[in-house]
């Protein structure tokens, strides 16, 4: 898959992923693992984009004595996933348009 396309669906898909509640990372894995696999390598760097793009905002509480990060959906991130929402169609009229030659020819 192109890699900036998979970068733009793994964003959407963090967003997704906390636009009910808060979370924080290991969480975010686990609810995301029977959709699509995502390594603490890779979600990171993700949470950082969306942070400094302002799609979600951050907060830190204790949690059994040590502090963990905390994830919060802003705005702006649940105006990007009603924005992926509505793309979402275009990009299934296109596979659709690409894969009926497949379908003419069986």
């Amino acid at each position: 898959m192109d890699i900036q396309l998979k970068r733009g669906l793994l964003d959407v898909c963090v967003l997704a992923a906390i636009k009910q509640e808060d979370s924080y990372g290991y969480k975010i894995i686990k609810d995301m693992k029977p959709y699509v696999e995502l390594s603490e390598s890779t979600l990171y760097p993700i949470l950082r984009r969306l942070e400094a793009a302002q799609l979600l905002s951050v907060h830190s509480a204790e949690h059994n004595g040590r502090l963990r990060k905390y994830y919060h959906i802003t705005e702006q991130g649940q105006k990007r996933l009603e924005y992926f929402k509505a793309e979402w169609n275009e990009i299934v009229s296109i596979y659709n348009f690409v894969t009926r030659e497949d379908e003419n020819n069986a």
